[in-house]
């Protein structure tokens, strides 16, 4: 079946996270710079998971545009990290009010844990359905960047419980590892 069902939905979910995200965010009661300051935990938190949603969009984007079409197992494959990505405001909020907590911010680190996870089943059913020979399975290889956010996810998570700040450095450097988009699978779909 067509892809383009698949990605028009996915980029309305995800348009969707977004907009839920901004309206999380509470403006100051004062003018002066001063009266951000108590809301700066929560703005720099949306910021992360902002960054964190655009890099999961960018990437769909790239990994979709690799493969020539879906089957029932990538749609519920999809759904699955739609699912989880639809959880990043709420975890989100809870967080930015209380990003010195370990239980947020192990909470946090499960979210975008499971998101990661997600967005791997969905790179393994695109792959078994499009064979192991595919330009997006040459592009992607052994995934070394993907494998490891997964465990820096993992110790980050382990870690918020003796300190939530490293968790939250970690969660950061996950984002700066994507942050400069995944140019395997451009390269692959451009030869």
């Amino acid at each position: 079946m067509s892809k383009g069902r698949l990605e028009a939905f996915s980029d309305g979910v995800i348009a969707v996270i977004i907009t839920i995200m901004v309206l999380e965010l509470k403006v100051p009661r004062g003018a002066n710079i001063a009266d951000l300051l108590p809301v700066l935990p929560v703005l720099l938190t949306y910021v992360v998971s902002f960054v964190f949603i655009g890099i999961y969009w960018n990437n769909h984007h790239h990994m979709l545009h690799a493969v020539h079409s879906v089957n029932g197992r990538i749609l519920w494959a999809n759904l699955h990290l739609l699912f989880w990505l639809s959880l990043v405001p709420f975890v989100t909020a809870w967080v930015g009010q209380n990003y010195r907590a370990a239980r947020p911010v192990a909470l946090y680190g499960g979210v975008l844990l499971m998101c990661g996870v997600g967005y791997y089943f969905l790179e393994r059913a695109l792959i078994a359905h499009e064979g192991a020979d595919s330009a997006l399975a040459r592009a992607l290889g052994k995934d070394v960047k993907g494998k490891a956010s997964l465990g820096i996810y993992v110790v980050a998570i382990l870690v918020s419980f003796i300190n939530p700040w490293i968790s939250i450095a970690l969660y950061v450097v996950v984002a700066f590892m994507w942050f400069i988009p995944d140019r395997r699978i451009e390269k692959i779909v451009a030869d």
